[in-house]
């Protein structure tokens, strides 16, 4: 079971326990061979409505459970159609979860298979960015359970891949993301495939006016599920905002990792660009770094989240891609090295940490540039934000200043060992410019009569031409000018 799936262990005392609801002793199996037999807040609120087949609107804070707590009683009134036979027929798609990102459909995916591997029941997922050709072969071959995002799932139903005409349910996890990153009329296409009788449960961790107009459209009266207020931050994380420099961040979040010996971080940038540049300066530094962004195929994506996984990442600088489903086992600490356009995804980001019941740190660097952002954050947690400043150690390589003259003087460079040690220095002063009688002489008129006139005013004073006998006197004489090489 994944971290951001995880349920509360047995120790938790007043928690209610999984075996006191009537799941099918497989998913019960399942669950108890995770090493989890309590059910966090969510669990135990949502998954009785769920069994009673009401519509559902779940919130909770991320990092609670919201996966299984939709997953299970889904599979447990499936478990009706369950079948070893090998006709596609006989394996319609009965439950759709619609995802917003590929990581969280794949990881959504993994705890499916996880609670149904003692069932006959079957579960796939696809996503974009990779080939359709062994989804499509999966889709015909039959599955019950599909997990999808809403763009590739919209590429299976136009090729005639998927067919939805007897879907009993239907998920929308983490709804507020995929309205976000403008996936409402692809949702809208997508539920106007399904049959009109249907159980549909929207799960997220916000819920904006958007959300519940939403809700409103395609859920038919659905009960409000909240263990957390609406848009809460994980309440074991702690938090810092820093004031500091753009050109300071990259310094800071160093000497963090070094002060609070950070073995791993999450960085959160606002663009590709950003994150791919970020990443090769924190390599340049000797840190093992990988870029998480939209740019990156599902191959290298899934490979570097395997990697940060395993620990051979020490850094992932990542856009809000990430944000959401990035489920990583005890991550001490979450930089915003950018702070995030819209508040709400504050609340995920810092969610990656912290995670069932474990502590985090939470950091988020605040430029001049970035102060209406954190007022925004601050209206969503409904709390004053202390912005800290932050003192750097004082040991990053300076430049020389410069200096009021064009050039540092060859003297002031062999002596300034000694200027350094203490010793006195006085400059030396520079040579005087060598001077010229000539051009230093005032300037004198010459006497009358005795400069040459002007040129301009010979010509004008010569004597007019005269006439050749026999020619008009319309008719004038060519002057004789001199040739360029004499003449």
């Amino acid at each position: 079971m994944s971290d951001s799936d995880r349920l509360e262990p047995a120790v938790a005392e007043a928690a209610p326990l999984f075996n006191t609801l009537p799941l099918d002793p497989k998913l019960l199996r399942a669950v108890v061979e995770s090493g989890y037999t309590a059910m966090t807040p969510i669990q135990a609120k949502a998954i009785p409505i769920v069994l009673a087949g009401r519509d559902v609107m779940g919130a909770a804070q991320t990092g609670t459970g919201k996966t299984a707590a939709f997953t299970l009683p889904l599979l447990q009134k499936m478990l009706r159609h369950e079948n070893a036979s090998m006709s596609p027929a006989r394996h319609p798609v009965r439950a759709l979860v619609l995802a917003p990102t590929r990581e969280l459909a794949d990881q959504v995916a993994d705890n499916v298979k996880k609670y149904a591997k003692h069932s006959q029941l079957r579960s796939l997922v696809v996503f974009g960015g990779i080939d359709m050709k062994p989804q499509t072969l999966a889709l015909k071959a039959g599955v019950e359970v599909l997990i999808a995002t809403p763009g590739r799932l919209l590429d299976h139903i136009e090729a005639k891949n998927a067919v939805l005409n007897q879907v009993e349910y239907v998920v929308l996890d983490e709804a507020d993301r995929m309205l976000d990153i403008g996936f409402l009329p692809d949702l809208q296409r997508i539920l106007s495939y399904l049959p009109r009788q249907r159980q549909t449960l929207l799960f997220s961790a916000t819920f904006s006016p958007e959300i519940k107009r939403l809700a409103n459209s395609y859920l038919q009266e659905p009960v409000l599920v909240e263990v957390a207020r609406p848009n809460a931050a994980a309440t074991n994380v702690e938090q810092r905002f820093y004031s500091v420099a753009d050109e300071d961040k990259r310094a800071v979040i160093k000497q963090l990792l070094r002060t609070r010996e950070l073995s791993q971080a999450l960085i959160f940038v606002n663009s590709k660009i950003g994150a791919a540049r970020l990443a090769r300066s924190f390599e340049h530094d000797g840190y093992r770094t990988q870029a998480l962004h939209g740019d990156k195929s599902q191959d290298e994506r899934l490979k570097a989240l395997a990697a940060f996984k395993a620990g051979e990442v020490d850094l992932m600088v990542a856009t809000d891609v990430a944000a959401r489903g990035l489920d990583i086992a005890d991550l001490p600490a979450v930089f915003n090295f950018d702070v995030p356009f819209h508040a709400e995804d504050y609340v995920h980001r810092i969610g990656r940490t912290g995670r069932a019941g474990a502590s985090g740190l939470a950091v988020t660097l605040v430029a001049r540039d970035d102060l209406r952002l954190v007022g925004e954050i601050e209206k969503l947690l409904k709390r004053k934000i202390e912005i800290e400043p932050f003192e750097l150690e004082d040991n990053r390589p300076r430049r020389f200043a410069r200096r009021d003259d064009a050039r540092r003087d060859d003297d002031f460079a062999r002596r300034e060992p000694d200027v350094r040690a203490g010793a006195s220095y006085e400059r030396p002063r520079r040579a005087a410019a060598p001077s010229d009688p000539i051009f230093d002489k005032p300037y004198e008129p010459a006497a009358a009569g005795t400069a040459e006139a002007p040129v301009w005013e010979a010509a004008a004073k010569a004597p007019a031409a005269v006439p050749v006998p026999g020619l008009s006197p319309n008719i004038r004489v060519k002057k004789k000018v001199g040739s360029l090489l004499g003449g």
